[in-house]
């Protein structure tokens, strides 16, 4: 029987699936900024830890949220102190606002962490207001 003539690709015979997907995750990668590969990153470690990618948290919605922390600031709110860190999980940012403190142990830039909270919009931004949270490592 003939089995007619073999599927190429690029004049070679054609590799498994797997070979494949491992030659394009490679070209892929090769191309990819450093940016969507450290946002990449952070999308598999969220599903991984369990958390809610955070383009998915919708207002008045209790979620648990992980990622690094950006940026760490102090902002006064009411002429009361409020420490203020944005969170990004490769999907989106979220602000996680401290109420009442000026710093916290381990709160810094760089550093990976889960938190759990209320959302809610203001200006426009995703919040959750005096989150629990877990350290979770450096990013």
């Amino acid at each position: 029987m003939d089995e007619g003539p073999a599927e190429t690709t690029f004049g070679e015979p054609k590799q498994a699936d797997g070979e494949r997907g491992g030659l394009r995750r490679f070209f892929r990668r090769l191309a990819s900024s450093k940016d969507e590969l450290e946002a990449e990153e952070l999308q598999r470690r969220t599903g991984v830890e369990g958390a809610t990618p955070i383009s998915d948290c919708g207002a008045r919605r209790r979620v648990c949220v992980a990622g690094t922390l950006r940026t760490v600031t102090l902002r006064p709110r009411g002429g009361a102190p409020a420490l203020e860190a944005e969170l990004y999980d490769g999907t989106d940012v979220i602000n996680l606002i401290w109420l009442g403190r000026r710093k916290i142990a381990g709160i810094e830039p760089g550093r990976r962490l889960r938190a759990e909270g209320l959302v809610s919009i203001q200006d426009g931004r995703k919040v959750i207001f005096n989150p629990r949270y877990e350290l979770r490592g450096a990013a």
